[in-house]
């Protein structure tokens, strides 16, 4: 089978690491990008043998062009997803798909109207580690739940620009947080109540602890900041039955089961980044408008659920205020 050919909108760090892997594999080709910067969009173009387009839609609204790939700062998502979208190319948009529930809603309509494939690139839900594990709490192999517990404290906040920015909707919550409470969300479902408490530090968020609580008043904890290291990375599930500790959850190569009656059960898989491009490259090309893996409904529930983390905190970014 022939390369599945991307457009690349951005090239930063996030997008230079995807670039390595995904090309690495010979499955994927990257035959255009589009950066603001002239001499960074080049310098990317030469490496990868693409064309160096001067605008967004020059990279997008191209034959050769099968799927889009967005890695810009999350105040740009939705306006590079709505061009391609206008112009039938199927996106794959970087987490978060954007920066509300109600600008996500429009992108989902868009994508809906158009008939043009949508998909947030949730890394961890289309590794088949997390995938995994929801099949062993859906089986009942935990039992009844005692502990579901998810640290993320990563010290990322100079890991690029777009994080310490609040003009560019930096902080923890959507770098970092994402990808507990959408774990959380994926297993356990939409909880009843949220409660969160943040700090925020010259307008972003650097830290919360969130607790989401179920209707039958089983309590989820999650903690998560950028500028520590404190618990580092981990997933706790402990039920009656067996129970999983899991550290690197968002991106893990292999998980174990530890079941009480001693038959424990180890999984392995590759938790890279080129699980989403070769699962969103085979749905695009089996014609599905929307990913089997990480559908609009679960992106959406999440958005909803990091929105009133938002509201308890107080967080608004400054290009929000429509007083200011």
């Amino acid at each position: 089978m022939e390369a599945f050919r991307w457009a690349f909108i951005g090239a930063g760090t996030l997008g230079k690491q995807v670039a390595k892997q995904i090309t690495g594999s010979g499955r994927h080709k990257i035959v255009s990008v589009y950066v603001r910067d002239r001499k960074k969009r080049i310098g990317f173009a030469d490496q990868y043998t693409a064309f160096a387009a001067d605008s967004a839609r020059e990279a997008i609204d191209r034959e050769d062009v099968d799927g889009v790939y967005i890695c810009t700062p999350n105040t740009s998502h939705y306006e590079y997803t709505v061009l391609a979208l206008e112009l039938g190319k199927p996106v794959l948009c970087e987490k978060p798909a954007t920066t509300d529930a109600e600008l996500l809603k429009e992108m989902i309509a868009l994508s809906r109207k158009k008939n043009v494939y949508f998909a947030e690139a949730m890394w961890t839900w289309f590794s088949p580690i997390a995938n995994k594990v929801k099949e062993w709490f859906d089986e009942g192999e935990y039992g009844t739940l005692k502990r579901f517990d998810l640290n993320y404290h990563l010290k990322s906040i100079n890991y690029a620009p777009r994080c310490s920015d609040p003009m560019l909707a930096g902080g923890a919550l959507l770098d970092v947080t994402i990808y507990p409470l959408t774990y959380a969300y994926r297993i356990l479902g939409r909880p009843e109540t949220i409660s969160c408490k943040g700090v925020i530090k010259e307008g972003i968020d650097t830290k919360e602890d969130i607790v989401l609580t179920y209707p039958d008043g089983f309590v989820c904890n999650i903690s998560a900041s950028i500028v520590d290291m404190k618990g580092l990375e981990k997933l706790i599930i402990e039920g009656d039955k067996a129970k999983t500790k899991l550290l690197f959850f968002h991106g893990a190569d292999q998980v174990k089961l530890k079941r009480k009656n001693g038959k424990s059960e180890v999984f392995k898989g590759d938790g890279g980044m080129l699980n989403e491009f070769d699962i969103v490259a085979d749905e695009i090309r089996r014609g599905l408008k929307e990913s089997e893996y990480v559908p609009h409904e679960a992106t959406l529930a999440v958005m909803e659920m990091m929105d009133e983390c938002r509201k308890q905190m107080g967080l608004v970014f400054p290009f929000e205020n429509k007083t200011g």
